[in-house]
């Protein structure tokens, strides 16, 4: 899958999100990355087959005091780790939607195991 392809995937999800989620993320950038790098992997807990898809950097909104005056949080979503883990232009359409879905949970404030799938 070419890289425009997948940008455009990512765009569409963020599109598609239902409109009260949408001024929640004013000030997130989401960014697509090839490969999650050293500090990214450092700061997760994964098994030996898992792969780091997403990642949010940033401050939860459930945490930011009122006078939050930050950069903007970061979602990052990671290219070659999603084309590894699936098969078909399916699969990659629904794991992408999914770690979008996901990483946004998590600047909403949401924890893992608070997450709906």
């Amino acid at each position: 899958m070419k890289p425009s392809e997948f940008e455009e995937i990512v765009r569409q999800t963020l599109d598609d999100l239902p409109e009260d989620f949408k001024p929640l993320l004013e000030n997130v950038v989401v960014l697509i990355e090839e490969e999650p790098d050293l500090a990214d992997l450092d700061g997760v807990e994964l098994q030996p087959d898992e792969e780091l898809l997403g990642l949010y950097h940033g401050v939860s909104l459930l945490d930011r005091s009122a006078s939050h005056t930050g950069l903007p949080d970061r979602v990052l979503i990671y290219r070659g780790p999603i084309l590894r883990t699936c098969d078909t232009i399916a699969e990659i359409r629904q794991q992408i939607r999914e770690t979008v879905i996901h990483e946004v949970g998590h600047h909403i404030g949401l924890d893992d195991d608070e997450m709906a799938y």
